[in-house]
């Protein structure tokens, strides 16, 4: 999960500073497209400084993330639906990857958790 967490943050940071930086090359990479209006420029910044957010709260979560990675699970989920909606773009299929690969991560992550979690009840502990 750490490892979950701190390659999230990570990445999340990159794309969040080149939101927040470049917008415009963002958009042209990941969709094909062009933001042309201002309104589209500070959405895209926003979700820039959401992206960083996320990365923040990826970072400091990650001794002890479950809620978090609940929760990560969720958006990378629908990052998907939403990328795989737009259908252009030359970064566009590899985003839709890297947000599977870590929809999956996540829910394999919180299964290995309840699972452990499940063993350590069932088992007696040896004094």
């Amino acid at each position: 999960m750490k490892k979950l967490l701190t390659i999230t943050a990570i990445i999340e940071t990159a794309t969040g500073l080149g939101l927040l930086a470049a917008p415009a090359v963002l958009a042209q990479l990941l969709l094909g497209g062009t933001l042309d209006t201002p309104a589209a420029l500070t959405v895209a910044r926003v979700g820039g400084a959401a992206l960083i957010t996320i990365s923040v709260a990826c970072w400091l979560s990650r001794e002890n993330g479950r809620a978090l990675v609940a929760a990560m699970l969720l958006y990378n989920v629908v990052v998907v639906g939403i990328l795989a909606l737009a259908l252009s773009g030359l970064g566009l299929w590899p985003a839709i990857a890297l947000h599977l690969a870590f929809a999956f991560w996540c829910m394999a992550c919180l299964r290995s958790k309840r699972v452990g979690m499940t063993a350590e009840v069932s088992q007696p502990k040896t004094v």
